[in-house]
């Protein structure tokens, strides 16, 4: 997927896309998602998920990353101390972080913007569930859920980083794909291409 993933943003339902996000995920995904998003490969990137799920459980996170390249790349931020660097970096600029709390603001209300009237426990927060304190202040608690709402066509700065650091996530062989046995597994043969590669 290249930096510029609007022609790869498109809602289509495939037959094998809950399959597919099974594969990625090591698990049946939750809810029922919709692909926003997908790599060059036509494989999901970002999912949209639904407020509240079947259960009745609220689901704060509205965009889901399922790219397991890119879950990768973000994790080594994370571990290398990304999280830290972009609160300070949130804290000392001032416009930076007016940004950031109106993409927490966006994102709160078009997710809540689809939860039913009646819902007995709706999701609170904003990217990933996040609260803003008393100042409107908000730490980063998952760079993947920034990263995915940047992707799926948002302005959010901290996604807008982490994007910058992690693209292009152009992968020659596919990262799932149907094994033998005519299910969705793993690719053994995907290797993770370098930052460097075209």
């Amino acid at each position: 997927m290249s930096a510029n993933a609007a022609g790869d943003r498109e809602a289509l339902g495939a037959p094998d896309d809950t399959a597919a996000l099974g594969a990625q995920l090591g698990r049946v995904p939750r809810g029922r998602p919709d692909v926003l998003v997908r790599c060059t490969l036509r494989l999901p990137v970002v999912v949209r998920m639904p407020p509240v799920l079947a259960s009745g459980e609220p689901f704060p996170t509205r965009y889901w990353l399922t790219c397991p390249l890119l879950h990768r790349r973000i994790a080594r931020l994370e571990g290398a101390g990304e999280v830290r660097r972009m609160e300070a970096l949130l804290e000392a600029d001032a416009s930076l972080a007016s940004a950031m709390r109106d993409a927490h603001t966006r994102y709160a209300a078009e997710r809540d913007a689809h939860v039913d009237d009646g819902v007995a426990h709706p999701p609170a927060g904003g990217v990933a569930g996040i609260r803003l304190d008393e100042e409107g202040r908000a730490g980063l608690k998952c760079l993947h859920a920034h990263a995915a709402d940047f992707l799926a066509g948002h302005e959010n700065p901290v996604g807008e980083r982490v994007a910058s650091q992690t693209l292009p996530a152009d992968c020659p062989l596919p990262c799932v794909h149907v094994g033998a046995a005519g299910a969705w597994v793993r690719n053994p043969e995907w290797r993770e291409p370098s930052l460097a590669e075209p």
